[in-house]
């Protein structure tokens, strides 16, 4: 595997020449940025010109991620050109979060599953329930299969959210790349580090992705009373105020953001399905242990990650992380090139929303308010 790096700012311009040495040899192009650089014809066709031969993909963010370095308003660039690995890429229009389970399904369907060994899955930010998504995805792709990736961003004022396909930048995009052969290697993790949990509680009355009751009393009156004097901000405060919201309907414990609330039936809209009778913690962000914590949880789990071996991380962390934790953020990062080391190539985004496993033992699920870290090499 070999890859090149390259950013572009209103300040500075490119960061090094375009094209690297790859040019013609690199397959694959990742490209993250904010959304009114996407929509700059100029700056797609710029890349599409350095990398004829390759696949471009990405999306808008609330954040880029560079190397070890956090940015708004820039492109940050990669260019990879595998070895020994072959691509297969897929798309589909994402109308409503209604659609997400079908289009899941649709997107598994349309990809070859001979040799599959990971799927990277971008998505419209605003308009997907990554839950049902993933599950679309789950129902069709071999239970071997890995998938990670991430919902796109739009720094955080949740108007417009666009996804790269066949060099153009477009709301309502699913797309989603297959990685094939034996010689890949790829590791993941998910990282929360959110502190104070409560007494838990139990979801009492809940339908699809909205929750009404929790221990039999309101679900928003609770959730009131733990914010305390942030309750009101809301409706806003599932991107303001320090609170994250997890709830263990299963093994894993993913955390769920509350997107909507509504005072006339007392509930809470959240980016996912809460299946009745799930158990929920409420819990308050602790903004001076979120680099540390990320560390130490990075480093219970290097089977996963392959560290020997990294040659590409890919990070991916939601906007909230991000808001909450302000000047730290960069802190974050610089610890997870530590803990990585110097050999691997770091890119991503802040999100709207993060899909990756847990461990090899569970399922592929969907977060919010995590960091997740995607490993590939090649042997």
């Amino acid at each position: 595997m070999k890859i090149e790096q390259m950013q572009w700012t209103e300040s500075t311009g490119w960061s090094s020449e375009i094209p690297g040495a790859l040019a013609t040899d690199a397959n694959l192009v990742l490209v993250f940025g904010s959304t009114e650089h996407l929509k700059n014809k100029w700056h797609i066709t710029n890349i599409r010109k350095a990398y004829p031969n390759a696949l471009i993909s990405g999306c808008s963010t609330a954040g880029e991620i560079f190397d070890a370095t956090v940015l708004d308003g820039s492109l940050s660039v990669t260019a990879i050109h595998f070895e020994h690995t072959q691509l297969q890429t897929t798309h589909t229009r994402i109308n409503n979060p209604e659609d997400s389970f079908r289009c899941g399904k649709k997107l598994a369907q349309t990809i070859s599953h001979q040799g599959l060994r990971h799927v990277f899955v971008l998505s419209d930010g605003l308009n997907t329930n990554s839950n049902e998504l993933i599950s679309g995805l789950n129902e069709q792709l071999p239970s071997g299969v890995t998938i990670t990736g991430g919902l796109s961003g739009d720094a955080g004022h949740f108007e417009e959210t666009l996804v790269l396909w066949q060099d153009k930048a477009q709301p309502h995009v699913v797309t989603l790349i297959g990685l094939y052969g034996k010689a890949l290697k790829i590791g993941f993790s998910s990282l929360g580090n959110w502190g104070s949990l409560e007494p838990e509680h139990t979801d009492t009355h809940a339908s699809s992705n909205t929750r009404y009751e929790m221990d039999g009393k309101s679900a928003l009156e609770l959730y009131k009373s733990h914010l305390g004097e942030h309750a009101a901000y809301l409706p806003t405060t599932n991107t303001q105020p320090p609170v994250d919201i997890h709830f263990a309907d299963r093994a894993a414990r993913p955390a769920k953001t509350s997107l909507t609330t509504d005072e006339n039936e007392q509930s809470m809209t959240f980016t996912d399905n809460i299946p009745e009778g799930s158990h929920t913690h409420l819990t308050k962000e602790n903004v001076n242990r979120p680099a540390d914590d990320t560390i130490a949880a990075t480093k219970t789990s290097p089977p996963t990650l392959n560290k020997p071996s990294a040659e590409l991380a890919i990070l991916i962390s939601c906007v909230r992380r991000k808001m909450a934790f302000r000047q730290k953020t960069k802190k974050e990062i610089e610890g997870i090139r530590e803990m990585l080391g110097a050999q691997p190539t770091l890119t991503g985004f802040y999100s709207y929303g993060e899909i990756s496993p847990f461990s090899p033992d569970t399922k592929r699920e969907s977060h919010n308010q995590t960091m997740t870290i995607t490993i590939l090499s090649e042997t």
